[in-house]
């Protein structure tokens, strides 16, 4: 009789805990909206931008599912269940164009990813203001000329009459097309998406080194330290958790390389080598009106991103380092 009274005592003391622990969160959201409300009211449209343009399209992947017709509406267009899946995997193009994206975006991370790293290390050696800034200014200016504008003075200075081959004749080449040839066609794309991207991704990797806690230089340099060892042992291992989590993003795009920038450059003797599998769905889903087959690879490629992401914070964080989540 004891034990049963003694639970029956347990249970109003619990539910009085949770209701005052729901008050004090209740209270405490409440006190910090009062505190912060111009705040909260200048979320509230990205909130609205989200869900308009984000979450609410949402229910659209469900014509991955169906034969979608226009006319009759994607809840009345009939169920083919995995049927634009299967098609997919026996697309005789399915295994080149996953080819074509990771060797893309592994080539781009590879070279591109460490690329912002070094020239935030070697910005933040420099000790005359004046030219670090005007080093930030010109390589940040890329980022801000469109995709379309670089695709053009790419195709322009790649031409027989271009740049570069003005460059390649100098030194006894031949003239050619640059863009026509298969084993150009990654350098080019690499390079000049390192080049219209370097400065404005450094921008993140400066802000993480102006929080290293500058007593620790000058107690390295007390410590008789040089530059490269301080370099070494307090700038690189106080920038590791800001690599580490623009890494696990990087992985997890790995499968979205851009159609724009593709499509704008490649030509017919270089698809082999550049089509992708976003270029394929703008092909097919919209250029050729197959939207339920479209959306049924971007979803399935939206998937396998997502599986990365996950594997990769789950690596980072047995490698002891920070994860996104």
């Amino acid at each position: 009789m004891n034990g049963k009274n003694k639970r029956r005592q347990e249970v109003p003391v619990k539910r009085r805990t949770a209701a005052i622990r729901s008050q004090s969160l209740g209270h405490r959201l409440a006190l910090d909206f009062r505190k912060n409300k111009l705040k909260y009211l200048m979320v509230i449209p990205i909130l609205i931008l989200l869900f308009l343009f984000c979450y609410r399209p949402m229910y659209g992947i469900l014509i991955a599912f169906k034969r979608y017709r226009p006319a009759l509406g994607v809840w009345d267009s009939p169920w083919v269940g995995f049927r634009y899946f299967r098609q997919f995997f026996r697309d005789p193009y399915c295994w080149r164009l996953f080819r074509n994206t990771l060797t893309i975006s592994g080539l781009n991370l590879i070279f591109g990813f460490p690329a912002p790293i070094i020239l935030a290390l070697l910005l933040n050696e420099v000790r005359s203001k004046r030219f670090k800034k005007a080093v930030q200014t010109v390589s940040y200016m890329p980022h801000f000329i469109s995709t379309v504008v670089v695709c053009g003075m790419i195709t322009t200075f790649c031409a027989s009459d271009g740049l570069f081959n003005n460059i390649i004749e100098m030194f006894g080449g031949t003239r050619s097309n640059l863009l026509q040839n298969k084993n150009l066609f990654y350098p080019i794309y690499i390079i000049s998406d390192i080049w219209k991207g370097i400065g404005w991704d450094s921008i993140i990797y400066l802000a993480a080194l102006s929080g290293i806690d500058q007593e620790q230089y000058e107690a390295a340099k007390i410590d008789g330290a040089s530059r490269l060892q301080q370099m070494f042992y307090i700038t690189l291992p106080g920038l590791m958790p800001t690599v580490s989590m623009l890494l696990i993003l990087r992985i997890g795009s790995l499968l979205s390389v851009g159609y724009e920038k593709i499509i704008l450059l490649y030509q017919p003797t270089t698809y082999e080598v550049a089509d992708v599998i976003s270029s394929y769905v703008y092909r097919r889903g919209l250029m050729d009106g197959e939207f339920s087959y479209g959306t049924a690879v971007g979803l399935f490629n939206s998937i396998v991103s997502i599986i990365l992401l996950l594997l990769a914070n789950k690596a980072s964080k047995k490698l002891g380092q920070s994860g996104l989540f």
